[in-house]
Order: C-alpha cells, then sequence, then structure tokens
C-alpha cells in the first residue's frame, strides 16, 4: 500500500492510496484498485507546550524542548511522571503526536486522556499497554460518564508507534466521541441519552498525560513485569491542537479547520469503512460482546452501536 499527500492549498489535501494486488492473468501482474480521496485538512501549527500546559509531577522525569514543542516524561523505578493542560474544555478536537517508550515496554502505561474531576467525573481514554520488545502495544480505550466506566475497547496498531510520531485525536461533540489514530476512526461513542444512557456534556475537561508503572495488570494481566534495567522509559509528545468552543469557536492554532467543523463531524462512508477495517482486524476486545461480563445482557449502548 502506497500513499501519497499533495498539497493543492491551504486547506485542501489530495490523498492517493494505491492498493496493489497482485494476481496472475495472462501471466501479467495486475494493479486491482486504485482509490482517490480529496479530503479537507488543516495545516497545523502545533500549540506551545509551555503555555498550555502545566507539569503536575514527576520533578525532571517530565521535560519541555525547543522552545515548547517538545514534550517528553520518563520512568524510573522511583517515580513516573504527568502534566495536564492549563485550560478546560466542553466538547471540542484534540490532537496529540506521541512517540511512546521504545524497547522493553512491558509494565509501563503511557496514559493520555480528558477527565473532569470528582466521584461523578466524566472520562474519556486513551491508554498505551507497553509490552516485551517485539510484541505489540495494546491500545485500551474507555469512556467513563457520571463516574461509570466499564466501557473498554482494546486495539493492537497497525504500526510501531515506537519508531515514528502518530497523532491520537479525540473528537468530542454533542452527538458523540469518536477516536481516530491517523485521523483513521478507531472506536464511536454515540450519545444515547434518549435511552438511558448518560453522556459526558455538562462537565468541562483538561487533558492529562502520564507514564507510569502499572506491571500488577498492564502486561499479560500483570504477569510480565518491569524490567528496571531498562530504565529510564521515555515518551514524547509534539503538536498539540485543541479545536473548542467556549462562548464562541476558538483554536490554540491559526489556519485550522473552520470554526465549529467539529461540532457536527460524523463518519462519512469513507470513515465508516475504516472505522470497519480498524474493527474487524486490530480490535481485540470488546466491552459490547462480553457476554460472561454482562450475564444479565450487554449495555443498552451497545444494542444501539451495532448500527454503526
Amino acid at each position: 500500500t502506497l500513499s501519497l499527500s499533495l498539497s493543492l492549498s491551504l486547506y485542501t489535501h489530495i490523498y492517493i492510496y494505491i492498493h496493489i494486488m497482485a494476481f496472475s492473468y495472462n501471466g501479467f501482474s495486475m494493479v486491482l484498485l486504485v482509490t482517490l480521496m480529496v479530503s479537507r485538512a488543516m495545516v497545523a501549527t502545533a500549540g506551545n507546550f509551555n503555555q498550555d500546559f502545566d507539569l503536575t509531577w514527576g520533578d525532571h522525569r517530565a521535560k519541555i524542548f525547543n522552545g515548547g514543542q517538545l514534550l517528553s516524561l520518563s520512568l524510573d523505578k522511583i517515580s513516573g511522571s504527568g502534566f495536564r493542560s492549563k485550560k478546560e474544555y466542553l466538547f471540542g478536537r484534540i490532537d496529540m503526536q506521541l512517540k511512546l517508550v521504545a524497547g522493553n515496554s512491558a509494565g509501563t502505561v503511557t496514559a493520555y486522556y480528558l477527565s473532569s474531576q470528582g466521584p461523578t467525573h466524566d472520562e474519556i481514554d486513551f491508554e498505551f499497554l507497553g509490552n516485551l520488545t517485539g510484541d505489540p502495544y495494546i491500545l485500551h480505550t474507555n469512556v467513563f460518564t457520571q463516574g461509570k466506566g466499564n466501557r473498554e475497547q482494546q486495539f493492537y496498531l497497525w504500526f510501531d508507534p515506537t519508531r515514528n510520531f502518530h497523532t491520537y485525536s479525540i473528537v468530542w461533540n454533542p452527538q458523540q466521541i469518536i477516536f481516530l489514530v491517523d485521523n483513521t476512526p478507531i472506536r464511536v461513542f454515540k450519545n444515547a441519552e434518549r435511552i438511558g444512557v448518560p453522556f459526558p456534556k455538562n462537565q468541562p475537561m483538561r487533558i492529562y498525560s502520564s507514564l507510569w508503572n502499572a506491571d500488577d495488570w498492564a502486561t499479560r494481566g500483570g504477569l510480565i513485569k518491569t524490567d528496571w534495567t531498562k530504565a529510564p522509559f521515555t515518551a514524547y509528545y509534539r503538536n498539540f491542537n485543541a479545536q473548542t468552543c467556549a462562548g464562541s469557536c476558538t483554536s490554540t492554532t491559526p489556519n485550522s479547520l473552520p470554526p465549529g467543523a467539529w461540532q457536527t463531524q460524523e463518519l462519512d462512508p469513507y470513515g465508516r469503512r475504516r472505522l470497519r477495517w480498524v474493527q474487524r482486524n486490530f480490535m481485540i476486545y470488546n466491552y459490547c460482546t462480553d457476554l460472561k461480563r454482562f450475564p444479565q445482557g450487554i449495555p443498552p449502548e451497545c444494542r444501539r452501536s451495532r448500527s454503526v
């Protein structure tokens, strides 16, 4: 598969995906499919970590470099580290590029999430569960509403998240929450209030991230422990962008999407196909299909989401 990106103007890119499937026809190899997709995209100028975030714990283990353009979190045997946003957000699109802990990352968790505070808090989670060298990371997602979570979906990634930076995004509007990886949707949590399922809509949330030791559960249920001879473990962050609406639509970056674009964002047919591709090939756990966990019946939002 070959992907090319050609810039046409400030806001428009052409993405050419050439899928080549070799098959024999009179002795020749044939190109089966060429797909051309034109999409609107923003020209992103990254936010500044010095201006947008506070380093909240870990002392020197959390660092900001390059005039606020790069941030790193580290974990050693004494402590992990973390940061949080200065601002709170009520709906928006949040993008962050991460490069995860390389090598033997078993036992470590890199968490990147939105959360409010208190016993009835709302939360939207990305968590990256480390693994032995050569074994894939597990991307763990969850949604908490009014203090209740237990809505886990887990995925393998279709690339090595430790070799390069990749973009992890949350689109949160009154209709739904969309989790995206490199702009590919992996999960949709729709507003199902009409059937009695709470939806995060009233509590502003901050952005949090942390790198910490969770070898009691993170890798193979705690069977694989953290190898402290490989410490410190370090993850890197860059190109933060937040498009939000608080009174009037604002963004941390100039020249971004037109105001309000995320507010009604839904998956188009191509996005729905990509979502199905991810969930068919890379999903390894879905609470909606865990009948042993819910012997009285799956949660109501699961029945509704079957149409996605």
